[in-house]
């Protein structure tokens, strides 16, 4: 059986979306294409290199959070560190071992630049022919980007000798708190600053749907990690490195302002039936989206809830049913 899948972004939280995406391979589904952004665009990168069930597991276990955390020379110091670390705009952590690990779990799976990752489907526009899709924000255009797709038409570079790990490690800079990546144009004479695609759509569930009309051939599913509130219940991603101190107003604005920045646009698009009925929630617990010091036990309960709730899913998804319910009420130009 084929799929493709959309993993949503959440830092440590990610752990949760390799348990889904073992369960579904596990289940027997063999994803075609992954868009992921952020943690969704590790998890993606791996398991579109090759990576299935326990191995995947295995993996992402490997991932050392503490060393993920790799702050800056300003971020070190006592007390004010953190701070003047966010001020600068150079970010609170490095983002060095994040992109050595990257780069060393995808090259041990024969994975390097995009061409490893090239898609033979005539069905697809040439730009579009690869296994794994990265959203990043660029800041100096002004726009979503992804990548392999835009190396081509927006940098004037081959997408085919760009490394994959650099696309991912972009995709994680959480603005503030990691340091940016840079991309130098095709010709050398612009380079824009690439952060978190999650600025602009943590959840691209949408990213994958066909847009010529015609029917889908096998289902999207989407992975998500983010809490789902109730009514009047209040959204909150990021716990700053100075939570417990007493917070200004300028402080709490950043908060809301950064997370309905990450979660507004998605938040709205799950609300829709025909999305919420092809996505996987997981359940992430009390895991924050910065818990680096998280213990051995909570990521092996983290994972396993991605696993369980994935499973518990598959075993009431039905493709004929959901197509016949929901194809109708959508636009016909849109893969649902």
């Amino acid at each position: 059986m084929r799929a493709d899948l959309v993993l949503e972004g959440g830092g440590v939280k990610g752990i949760g979306l390799a348990g889904a995406v073992a369960a579904v391979t596990d289940a027997g589904y063999r994803p075609q294409r992954i868009s992921g952004t952020s943690a969704g665009a590790l998890v993606g990168a791996i398991a579109a290199a090759g990576a299935r069930g326990d191995r995947l597991g295995e993996i992402t276990r490997r991932l050392d959070f503490r060393a993920v955390a790799d702050r800056h020379g300003l971020g070190r110091v006592p007390l004010v560190g953190p701070g003047l670390a966010l001020l600068t705009g150079a970010g609170l952590y490095r983002g060095d071992y994040l992109l050595e690990w990257i780069t060393d779990e995808l090259a041990a799976l024969g994975v390097r630049t995009w061409r490893d990752l090239r898609l033979d489907d005539p069905a697809l526009p040439p730009e579009q022919r690869y296994r794994l899709v990265v959203t990043c924000s660029d800041l100096t255009l002004g726009q979503l980007v992804r990548f392999p797709w835009d190396y081509r038409g927006v940098y004037g570079l081959d997408p085919d000798e760009q490394p994959v790990a650099a696309a991912v490690r972009a995709s994680m800079a959480i603005p503030f708190l990691f340091e940016p990546t840079t991309l130098v144009h095709g010709g050398g004479l612009l380079s824009s600053t690439l952060v978190d695609g999650g600025l602009l759509s943590n959840f691209p569930i949408d990213s994958l749907d066909r847009t010529d009309g015609a029917a889908p051939a096998w289902p999207t599913f989407g992975v998500t990690i983010t809490t789902r509130p109730g009514p009047g219940d209040r959204v909150s991603l990021f716990r700053l490195p100075f939570v417990h101190w007493p917070q200004p107003t300028a402080l709490r604005l950043l908060e809301q302002l950064l997370t309905t920045m990450v979660v507004g646009r998605d938040q709205a698009y799950l609300n829709r039936p025909w999305v919420a009925a092809r996505t996987i929630h997981v359940d992430a617990g009390e895991v924050g989206l910065l818990d680096f010091g998280i213990s051995r036990a909570r990521t092996d309960g983290l994972y396993r809830s991605g696993y369980d709730a994935a499973s518990a899913f598959l075993a009431d998804f039905d493709w004929d049913t959901y197509r016949e319910r929901f194809r109708s009420e959508v636009p016909a130009a849109r893969e649902y």
